[in-house]
């Protein structure tokens, strides 16, 4: 009989390569100024709307601009949701398309494990969320609220408790983002499209088409591919497809591989340099305009007593961490994954249910659902507030109970004692490394020699008549 092959298994949430975790330190880096820029916007929201210069919040938020005869005499708010988040959802194209050719998810076993966790991270709040309308006689159509993950929030708490996860824990938060993204971009185009104008949509159809040839064809400049994706942008819109589809569609046809003698992709360079705009101005704009809610105590009270903003509560703060926690579980179960030695799982716990801070794209998705009712929608506005703040805080208690493991891995991970510009613990398999590494014990021992020798001369000298 032959003998039975070794099961082999794979390390999850084990270090990264130092090209990846180059990449995931310069995008949350970027992010979490953003999420920061977020938070002091949504707050900015919340003061104006709830002072006696409520009126002047609505004004501005109402204010209609733009082209009539093009479909386009949009309010401030529509403009910041459809016109803004396009460029937020044009960045999280580009990570996609990274992430699919050369990130997490290029590879299908590593990328088993977060995609599931994604995954059942979104069926769950549905799930709760439509179990507590069914229960109480509410409206089902908010199920998709509470699915959304927001990286920029969830990366501005981690800023403002202090915390500093390891570059493993920090990129499964970002691939979960990114698989999370792209999951709320199908919804919105799939349940949230309108009644479509075929001839819009054809135009923006052939205006990609001929973004992809331009691109395929290697012409360059901001000067041409700007104007066209305006219009690409303009025709989605009175397409009836939601516009920021066109955003996601652009940034996915970017080259997101590098060829010989590139240093970056032509994906990567556009990308650091729209994200800024994107984190920094875009996302802040919509929350600006999107979080202003009323907040009373008969708004609070309504936040946990009507089924549709009780829903949006559970499903984030409830849902999103026994999905992504659950989802992680049984994936590392099925597919023999060991879980990193210096990890436990009340670290993916804490993960999980920081995944429920849902802010931007559930704003966005509220917007959608209850459109034609304004009270009902700022309800559920509140509750995503409401929600996201209540796993924020969770999070925060969780992630301070293992803050000096994180801080441990974190200093080891950036110790670079060679001063070579690679921490050390990536150049640990290179001779170069040891023999570096032995110059400078060397140093030491004879500076401390010296100094012994020193020092023992200046006794001598102090015990001399």
């Amino acid at each position: 009989m032959a003998a039975p092959r070794p099961t082999t298994s794979r390390k999850f949430l084990g270090r990264l390569s130092l090209p990846e975790r180059n990449y995931v330190a310069d995008a949350l880096r970027t992010e979490t100024l953003g999420g920061v820029l977020l938070l002091i916007a949504a707050v900015a929201a919340l003061i104006w709307a709830n002072t006696p210069l409520s009126e002047s919040y609505t004004s501005v938020r109402d204010f209609h601009i733009g082209p009539a005869s093009l479909g386009l005499d949009l309010s401030i708010q529509h403009w910041a949701a459809d016109g803004m988040l396009a460029v937020f959802f044009f960045v999280a194209g580009i990570e996609l398309k990274r992430e699919l050719v050369a990130g997490e998810l290029s590879d299908p076993k590593a990328a088993a494990l977060p995609v599931i966790a994604a995954l059942c991270g979104m069926a769950m709040p549905a799930l709760v969320y439509l179990a507590v309308t069914a229960a109480g006689g509410g409206s089902t159509a908010g199920w998709a609220v509470p699915t959304a993950t927001d990286i920029a929030f969830a990366l501005a708490v981690l800023a403002v408790i202090g915390t500093a996860l390891p570059s493993a824990l920090r990129a499964f938060l970002l691939t979960l983002a990114v698989v999370d993204d792209l999951f709320a971009i199908l919804i919105i185009a799939i349940f949230f499209t309108n009644d479509l104008n075929f001839v819009a949509l054809g135009g923006a159809a052939l205006g990609l088409v001929v973004f992809w040839l331009l691109l395929r064809m290697g012409v360059r400049g901001w000067y041409v591919y700007v104007p066209l994706a305006l219009v690409i942008w303009g025709l989605m819109y009175n397409s009836g497809v939601h516009a920021t589809i066109a955003g996601v569609a652009m940034g996915l046809m970017l080259r997101c591989t590098r060829r010989e003698g590139e240093d970056h992709s032509p994906g990567e360079r556009i990308e650091h340099r729209v994200r800024p705009l994107s984190a920094g101005f875009a996302v802040p704009l919509f929350a600006l305009f999107s979080a202003g809610v009323a907040v009373t105590g008969e708004s609070l009270t309504d936040v946990f007593t009507k089924p549709e903003t009780l829903g949006v509560v559970l499903g984030l703060v409830v849902g999103k961490a026994l999905g992504v926690f659950g989802g992680t579980w049984l994936a590392a179960r099925f597919t023999k994954a060991e879980l990193n030695e210096d990890l436990a799982w009340p670290d993916v716990l804490a993960l999980a249910t920081l995944a429920g801070i849902g802010f931007t794209v559930s704003l966005l998705i509220g917007e959608l659902a209850f459109a034609g009712d304004a009270t009902l929608t700022d309800e559920v506005k509140a509750a995503v507030l409401m929600g996201s703040l209540i796993a924020a805080v969770l999070a925060a208690v969780l992630l301070k109970l293992r803050v000096r493991t994180y801080q441990a891995l974190s200093a080891e991970e950036e110790r670079d004692e060679d001063m070579s510009g690679v921490p050390d613990i990536y150049e640990q398999d290179d001779p170069a490394y040891h023999l570096r590494m032995a110059a400078i014990y060397d140093k030491k021992a004879e500076e401390h020699r010296r100094m012994a020798e020193a020092a023992g001369a200046s006794r001598d000298d102090g015990d001399s008549p």
